[in-house]
């Protein structure tokens, strides 16, 4: 509805370092990841593309020259990043945000209503982490592990709650010190 809630208290310093220092440790995480994933990729594709047919040229058997398990290191280098990004995507309120009933209820309740939403979506959210939690146990009690590699899934499979209660916590945060919530885009699809 409005961004930063009107004449609430202001964030302690603590907070506003606190938001800043996790943001900006999701922002590497993401940027790591995906990364890692151009990078392996493409040294993947170079080495079955490019070195395998210039090694046959050259009547050399090297075996296989992609990376061993490059698909597999890669897809959980995405599901890490992108859950990241849910934590990214509300700390810089960049969230698709449907406008259907914005003009539902006076507009100087804007702020009342922007701390509502974030206290009922931090609860959604915290809901959402607690399931991820559960998954990720059962696929620990389980012990599944990805094909090809052999490794475990669920220490992967922790960026899922984790991303959710990044997002949680960060509406929670703003519904206490509304300052705090980012401002809403001048334009939004």
């Amino acid at each position: 509805m409005t961004g930063n809630g009107g004449a609430a208290a202001a964030a302690p310093s603590g907070a506003v370092r606190l938001l800043d220092v996790w943001h900006k440790a999701e922002c590497w995480l993401a940027v790591a990841c995906f990364s890692f994933i151009a990078v392996i990729l493409v040294l993947d594709v170079l080495g079955r593309e490019v070195l395998a047919p210039l090694l046959q040229l050259l009547s050399i058997d090297a075996g296989p020259t992609g990376i061993f398990g490059a698909q597999r290191y890669s897809l959980f280098a995405l599901v890490i990043g992108s859950f990241a990004g849910i934590g990214i995507a509300t700390a810089t309120g960049s969230h698709l945000v449907p406008r259907v009933a914005f003009g539902w209820v006076p507009a100087h309740w804007g702020p009342a209503m922007d701390r509502l939403a974030d206290v009922l979506t931090g609860l959604i959210l915290l809901a959402v982490t607690y399931f991820g939690f559960i998954f990720v146990e059962s696929t620990h009690a389980a012990q599944l592990r990805t094909p090809v590699i052999d490794w475990l899934l669920w220490p992967f499979q922790l960026a899922i709650p984790l991303g959710f209660l990044s997002a949680a916590l960060r509406y929670l945060v703003f519904a206490v010190w509304p300052s705090l919530r980012p401002k809403p885009p001048e334009f939004q699809e």
